[in-house]
């Protein structure tokens, strides 16, 4: 999710953080039973972040796979240019030990995978077009 902050420089990305393993990411999540990827996406990002959002416009989309416990996962995430309307990052859930709004070249420095590195360049490619 980016932010431009009225009388700001340039704009934000919030990202999650955890302790345990020294991991940043976008925040991101699974589909609940009959929910669709856009409900998704704005839940999960409200549970993971503390702050209430709403979709400005689909960036794209990350396939890959990971194995845990033995087992091999075929995953796709859907990410979205979200605007914030309110809510609070020290109100995020307990998947991260800390959620920061970060200038995105310090973001994009502190992420872990190149694929969210690459969402948010795209991410800023999109908002910058829509100006």
């Amino acid at each position: 999710m980016l932010r431009l902050r009225e009388g700001a420089a340039e704009a934000e990305v919030v990202i999650c953080g955890r302790d345990s393993d020294g991991v940043w990411g976008l925040p991101k999540g699974t589909l609940d039973e009959g929910e669709s990827l856009r409900e998704a996406a704005v839940r999960e990002v409200s549970e993971e972040t503390g702050l209430k959002v709403e979709i400005v416009k689909k960036v794209g989309v990350v396939e890959y796979w990971f194995s845990a416990d033995g087992v091999r996962y075929h995953k796709w995430v859907h990410h979205y240019l979200m605007r914030s309307t309110g809510g609070r990052t020290a109100d995020h859930d307990a998947e991260h030990d800390r959620v920061e709004w970060l200038p995105v070249d310090e973001a994009i420095g502190r992420l872990t995978f190149d694929n969210d590195k690459n969402m948010v360049r795209q991410a800023m490619s999109k908002l910058k077009g829509a100006a």
